[in-house]
């Protein structure tokens, strides 16, 4: 590629990220998901979105072996300053980027860090955070494969549930079953009436993805417990992809219903 060729390619880039707040609000509000929408691209590593006052989607790339890199899910919940992070970024970058935007840009308080599960998308920035003295919560099941996998330890474990507080604001962090791995939990945010779902929740159209940790059999009743308990869920984050309704629960439950 000639140099000119170069040029104009990073500032078709450039121009393309610049654009890209605006039809992020054009694209969400004309689909009705939500009333307010904005992306913050903090880098080639690190985007966020807005989905509402409290509620942000990290969004950080995974690098594979083979050099590819594949974009992954994170969520942030805000109030009155104060933050609670739901998955790691999954690249040291990225996690470093999101910490300093959290406590320099938004001048929040970061009070910890939520797994939803033991793979490396979910806490391959957990290092940083714990050297940055902010806690790294998962639950038992989650701690004990971290372990396995030679990660540290985290600073607060649970059984099956653990309630935390943001201000007037709860989060209920809960294990429904196996899914996508033998110890996923969901998230849920009663104030907003949305569930971070990790990699057990599928976006729309998505493929099975990663199985090795998986359990297929009981991955659509997982799935279904969820949706029953929550039947007028609004807002529903995946692991990767697009955000959207209890349409991604109908998703996931379909794509993996074992006919009996």
């Amino acid at each position: 590629m000639s140099k000119n060729a170069r040029s104009n390619l990073k500032t078709t880039a450039k121009n393309y990220l610049l654009l890209l707040p605006i039809f992020a609000v054009l694209f969400f509000t004309s689909c009705n998901k939500v009333k307010e929408s904005e992306v913050f691209i903090i880098s080639e590593e690190l985007q966020i979105t807005k989905i509402n006052e409290h509620s942000y989607i990290h969004i950080s790339y995974l690098n594979l072996k083979n050099g590819a890199t594949f974009p992954c899910n994170g969520f942030i919940y805000v109030n009155n300053n104060e933050v609670y992070v739901f998955d790691t970024p999954a690249n040291d970058q990225a996690t470093t980027e999101l910490i300093d935007w959290l406590q320099n840009d938004q001048k929040a308080t970061i009070k910890g860090v939520v797994f939803n599960h033991f793979h490396k998308d979910c806490l391959e920035g957990m290092d940083i955070f714990q050297k940055n003295n902010i806690p790294c919560i998962a639950s038992k099941k989650t701690a004990s494969y971290m372990q396995l996998e030679s990660y540290n330890s985290p600073d607060q474990a649970f059984e099956n549930e653990l309630t935390l507080k943001l201000g007037d604001k709860e989060i209920i962090n809960k294990y429904y079953g196996e899914a996508h791995t033998r110890d996923n939990i969901i998230s849920y945010f009663p104030e907003e009436n949305l569930i971070y779902g990790g990699c057990m929740i599928k976006s729309l159209n998505a493929k099975k993805g990663n199985l090795a940790d998986a359990n297929v059999a009981e991955w659509s009743k997982t799935v279904s417990k969820i949706k029953k308990t929550y039947p007028k869920i609004k807002i529903v984050i995946p692991g990767h992809g697009e955000f959207g309704g209890s349409d991604l629960l109908d998703y996931t439950i379909s794509l993996f219903k074992i006919e009996e």
